[in-house]
């Protein structure tokens, strides 16, 4: 099933580094950004990544928890996350579940071949677990600064602090113990 602005994400569940899970139910109550990437330690998806960190503090202050995904393993997973020291999770979607869900595998063409890749995508859930905006096919430099102008503007528009959320649930997965919000 795709999905489609101003509607309900349809059922998912993926790993995350840290051993967390995601689906489309476990952040209800909290803004999520999920931003697709080709591949872990490439130029462009390390430059975004960085940019992602060094503005987290800003999206949390604002409600929002951030996932990067992109189809590579956990273990690859884990040690760009190590080297880069990024403060939010990973989700590995080695199946390409997710990526083909929110439509972001693409044909393009490298060194004169015809490859599939991941199309460099953004999307915002709100806290009612509602896609409310959407970045496809972008370029890394200034996005950053876009998603989190739309998710400051989607917590003024909700007008809910994010101290505001529901109780947290905690959840576990091979033997670690992670907090997801419900």
């Amino acid at each position: 099933m795709a999905i489609v602005v101003n509607k309900p994400l349809p059922e998912f569940e993926a790993n995350a580094t840290g051993g967390i899970r995601v689906s489309n139910i476990s952040h209800v109550g909290k803004t999520v950004v999920l931003y697709f990437y080709p591949k872990d330690n490439t130029p462009g998806c390390t430059t975004e990544a960085m940019q992602f960190r060094d503005k987290y503090k800003d999206f949390v202050k604002a409600g929002a928890h951030v996932f990067g995904v992109s189809r590579d393993n956990m273990r690859s997973h884990d040690e760009f996350k190590s080297k880069l020291e990024l403060p939010f999770e990973l989700i590995a979607d080695t199946e390409e579940k997710m990526c083909h869900m929110f439509g972001v595998v693409k044909n393009k063409i490298m060194y004169g071949k015809k490859v599939k890749g991941i199309e460099r995508s953004t999307f915002l859930i709100g806290p009612d677990g509602v896609l409310r905006e959407e970045w496809r096919g972008l370029k890394v430099v200034g996005h950053v600064d876009d998603v989190l102008k739309a998710v400051k503007a989607l917590k003024k528009a909700n007008g809910k602090p994010a101290e505001k959320a529901p109780a947290a649930v905690v959840e576990r997965s091979a033997g670690k113990v992670a907090e997801v919000t419900q």
